[in-house]
């Protein structure tokens, strides 16, 4: 057994970077409490998104302030300037250089593009993920990808001499998410079911009218149900909603759509009320998780690997074994090497009568 690392010394400013969906950014949270409970007058910057910081504001946790990254180090801007060459992008990185950062972590990936950034910082110290071809940092785990998101950054902060305090991501819901959650609420219902059909890799999406049938079957069953989702993904929603509803009959007045419609406080406020949440692996999913609401879900075999929940008493997962494309038979099990750009679903084999019977179930308690 390896001696856990030792602590650096004279930490008082820890820069973190992290972008990403929601659920990118929750699975840091038990290694930002680890690296809290070490260094606990540090203080702890996020350098993030916008949707991330949006999601930190004024919100108790391990993180004192968050900084948006105009240009993100595996992105471009849209004049195709990547973050060297990125006016904006390079103040925050002066800016920080000028105040002093003693450890820098790479909680983001992989590190081929996140790591020249970490450097730029020019920090005292700096700890991350590297895949071989990655720019070195201090110290380094080997960046290996099927590895569950939240062990693996715990396993970054030991690294600065952080040991795991908890090993399930944590998101405190406040009272602004509550008033902010309110006017949608249905006083008349005994509770709130969210369902949320999106995702991110289209591959990863259940077939929008197996959700609809879901949601058509809670709010027969009495339930009210709100669809939510992003801007981009309201088209999606709406059409869920509207098939749950001509599917539901009399109780078509219990469905709505909130997709586009919400504020991130709102969407929290929601996600912290529902008495369970259906959806696939997706940002609402794990935010949902990390508020304590139970959750009925679909994941693609691969992604509960490294994104699934650890519990079944309040998180039920139906799983969808595919292991090569719908459309061309192309092996998807390799990240790093995939051989197509189909978007059609891979989890399609997964029956609306599993994921109806698992929400029934969390919502009776069983």
């Amino acid at each position: 057994m390896t001696d856990t690392p030792e602590l650096f010394d004279s930490v008082e400013r820890i820069a973190i970077l992290r972008g990403g969906g929601i659920g990118d950014l929750l699975s840091t949270m038990p290694a930002l409490e680890a690296i809290r409970a070490v260094y606990p007058t540090a203080e702890q910057v996020m350098l993030t998104t916008p949707l991330l910081a949006s999601l930190l504001e004024d919100r108790p946790g391990p993180v004192d302030r968050a900084i948006v990254v105009p240009v993100f180090p595996d992105a471009v801007a849209p004049d195709g300037r990547g973050w060297r060459e990125h006016p904006e992008t390079m103040e925050v990185i002066e800016k920080l250089r000028a105040d002093g950062v003693d450890l820098a972590l790479q909680l983001h990936g992989g590190g081929r593009n996140s790591n020249p950034f970490v450097n730029a910082l020019e920090a005292r110290h700096t700890v991350g993920c590297a895949t071989p071809d990655a720019e070195p940092l201090e110290r380094v785990l080997p960046h290996l990808y099927y590895q569950r998101e939240a062990a693996r950054w715990l396993e970054v902060v030991a690294l600065a001499g952080a040991a795991a305090l908890d090993h399930e991501p944590r998101f405190i819901a406040t009272r602004a998410d509550a008033e902010a959650a309110r006017p949608w609420l249905a006083p008349e219902a005994p509770g709130l079911v969210v369902v949320h059909g999106g995702a991110t890799d289209p591959r990863r999406r259940w077939p929008a009218e197996r959700f609809a049938a879901v949601a058509a079957e809670l709010a027969l069953d009495g339930w009210q149900v709100i669809v939510v989702g992003d801007p981009s993904e309201r088209e999606l929603a709406d059409g869920i909603a509207e098939r749950a509803a001509d599917l539901a009959g009399g109780a078509e007045g219990l469905i709505s759509s909130a997709a586009g419609r919400t504020s991130v406080r709102a969407l929290v406020g929601l996600l912290a009320h529902a008495r369970l949440v259906v959806a696939n692996d997706s940002g609402p999913r794990h935010l949902a998780q990390a508020l304590g609401t139970p959750t009925a879900s679909v994941y693609w075999v691969g992604n509960l690997i490294n994104a699934g929940p650890d519990g079944r008493r309040l998180h039920r997962v139906q799983i969808a074994w595919r292991g090569d494309c719908p459309v061309c038979g192309a092996d998807g099990t390799n990240p790093f090497d995939r051989h197509c750009d189909h978007t059609v679903t891979w989890v399609d084999a997964v029956p609306t009568e599993a994921v109806l019977q698992d929400a029934r179930d969390l919502l009776a308690g069983r």
